[in-house]
C-alpha cells in the first residue's frame, strides 16, 4: 500500500510542523497543499508500480511530498508570490534544502516539476513521473 511506504520512507517530513501548516493552504479546488502533495506521492508510486519502472522510491516519495513546500498562500496577493506558477519551485526547494538534507534526484524532482512552465526539462525517471503526477492530480482536483 503507497501510503504505508511513503511513512516509511518520509514520516519525518509528514509530521513536519511546516508540512503540517500545509493543511492550512488550499492548493487546488477545496484540496490543501499538504493533501496534494500526499496525492502527488500516491499516483507517483502507482505509475511507477504499474509501469515496473525501477526508480528510488525513496527519492520519489520524498520530492513529491517536497515538489510545494513553499509554504505560503499563492491565492493571496504578495509580493514574494506575484509569478507563482514560475518562481514556486524555487521557493519549494529553497524550503525543503533549508529543512532536509536532499540528494540530486529529490532536488532536481522540486526544482523541475513545473515543466514545461520552467523551460528546463526533469533529468530522472522520477523527475518525470512525479510531474505527470502533479499535472494529473492538479485536474482531478481542479475539476472535482
Amino acid at each position: 500500500m503507497e501510503i504505508n511506504q511513503i511513512l516509511f520512507y518520509a514520516k519525518d517530513i509528514i509530521e513536519s510542523e511546516n508540512m503540517q501548516r500545509n493543511k492550512e493552504f488550499i492548493q487546488h479546488g477545496d484540496v490543501s497543499i499538504y493533501h496534494h502533495c500526499v496525492n502527488v506521492a500516491i499516483l507517483s508510486l502507482k505509475i511507477s508500480n504499474k509501469l515496473h519502472l525501477k526508480v528510488n522510491k525513496k527519492s520519489l516519495i520524498r520530492g513529491a511530498l517536497l515538489h510545494d513546500y513553499f509554504l505560503y498562500d499563492w491565492h493571496k496577493s504578495g509580493k514574494t508570490h506575484k509569478m507563482h506558477g514560475f518562481t514556486h519551485a524555487k521557493t519549494a526547494l529553497k524550503n525543503a534544502s533549508d529543512e532536509y538534507e536532499l540528494n540530486k534526484v529529490e532536488k532536481d524532482i522540486i526544482k523541475k516539476h513545473m515543466f514545461p512552465l520552467n523551460i528546463t526539462p526533469p533529468r530522472y525517471k522520477e523527475s518525470i513521473i512525479v510531474s505527470i503526477s502533479d499535472k494529473i492530480c492538479a485536474i482531478k482536483e481542479i475539476f472535482d
